[in-house]
């Protein structure tokens, strides 16, 4: 079996959806599994040459919508080398550029490759319903009726990562009629064993922590993730008296208008750090030497970092509007509340009243819960089967 995987941007600053691609692709090759990915990226990018895998960029992509020229012509002289196609995301050129071809070449040919659609949780409800994104959730509306509809109705199937995105996902939009809708899972590979260098890798980072406990926020930041309740309610712990460990906040995204916000909140705060974008070693030593890992996100499909954190062992704090909420709930891999200021002021208060034994057995019931739910080779497995039944 051979797959396309079609993205937008394979540039790992975007996190999200190409890091997914990068965990999955590795253990589908070990169970015969190959895939190739296509993106709009233009050739030579920086990124390049890093990944054990085929990238194809044929850009530049122009403009808001990605569009890219040279899609459909690649596809004329590709698309038969492959067995199945799956795109990834959606309201980009990728999505209706490869289903308007697929769809001519099936007519015309008779027989085409399985086309899928993952749409990585960009058809969760909280995208129209979010007062911040009106602008947004008007645009997506208009392309949901003119395009996506058809995309999302016309493919083969669509791939959800857990059983809450593939729920949510029919809450959206009218018309919203899929062929079949597929839950796949979702895994990340385990991470790399621990290294003092990681440790100096991180603190060359984080200057100014001075080997303090932390807890930690990795991840974009950006309004979505609610990086700025965390900030307000670690604040507000503070203030009530209570000791709390350093909070390190590590993400791009901080010469943003929302990343200056933040840091004129913790305008003051000497134990509040922000490290930005962190990769490699520094980003493993990160995980490895926090105490817990937090993300009060407003909507979150998976949640690669949280479930990295827990491959570490490390407890997480999340909002319940992570989607693997329930299960890590379960779990007792780690606390959950609402996201909002109230709630994740909740997550710090219960988390410091906890005795290091208690933080200690949470953390080890974290790293059983990525065993048993997020090993990537398991989901890949699952994959394998899901692709492989010609009813699917």
């Amino acid at each position: 079996m051979k797959i396309l995987r079609v993205i937008s941007t394979m540039d790992p600053k975007n996190g999200g959806p190409c890091q997914g691609i990068r965990n999955s692709i590795p253990a589908l090759k070990a169970i015969g599994v190959e895939n190739e990915v296509l993106c709009f990226d233009v050739p030579g990018a920086a990124y390049l040459g890093k990944d054990p895998f085929t990238i194809h960029t044929i850009g530049p992509a122009k403009g808001p919508y990605a569009y890219c020229s040279n899609l459909h012509s690649w596809l004329e002289q590709h698309i038969a080398a492959y067995d199945i196609i799956i795109i990834h995301g959606l309201w980009l050129y990728n999505s209706y550029g490869v289903y308007s071809f697929w769809k001519k070449y099936k007519q015309k040919n008779g027989t085409a490759p399985r086309l899928y659609v993952m749409p990585h949780g960009m058809l969760d409800p909280w995208f129209q319903r979010a007062k911040e994104r009106r602008v947004k959730a008007i645009r997506n509306s208009v392309f949901w009726h003119l395009i996506e509809k058809y995309v999302i109705n016309g493919a083969d199937g669509i791939l959800f990562t857990c059983e809450q995105e593939l729920l949510l996902a029919r809450e959206t939009f009218n018309g919203y009629k899929p062929q079949r809708e597929l839950n796949i899972g979702y895994g990340i590979s385990k991470p790399p064993a621990f290294r003092k260098e990681m440790t100096e890798a991180f603190e060359a980072l984080s200057a100014g922590l001075n080997s303090q406990p932390y807890l930690l926020f990795l991840s974009r930041v950006d309004s979505k993730k609610g990086v700025d309740l965390l900030v307000t309610a670690y604040l507000a712990v503070e203030k009530k008296g209570h000791k709390l460990p350093a909070l390190v906040i590590a993400g791009p995204g901080m010469e943003s208008e929302y990343g200056k916000q933040l840091q004129e909140l913790a305008k003051g705060a000497h134990n509040i750090l922000f490290t930005g974008m962190l990769g490699g070693d520094a980003k493993w030593g990160a995980f490895y030497g926090c105490e817990c890992f937090v993300l009060p996100s407003h909507q979150e499909n998976f949640g690669i970092a949280v479930v990295e954190a827990m491959a570490c062992g490390k407890p997480v704090l999340i909002s319940n509007q992570v989607n693997i909420w329930k299960e890590i709930s379960a779990a007792k891999a780690g606390l959950v509340a609402n996201d909002n200021a109230e709630g994740v002021k909740e997550l710090l208060e219960k988390w410091i009243a906890f005795s290091n034994e208690e933080k200690q057995v949470m953390g080890s019931n974290a790293q059983n819960a990525y065993q048993t739910y997020y090993d990537v080779e398991q989901a890949a497995l699952a994959m394998k089967q899901v692709l492989t039944n010609k009813n699917s």
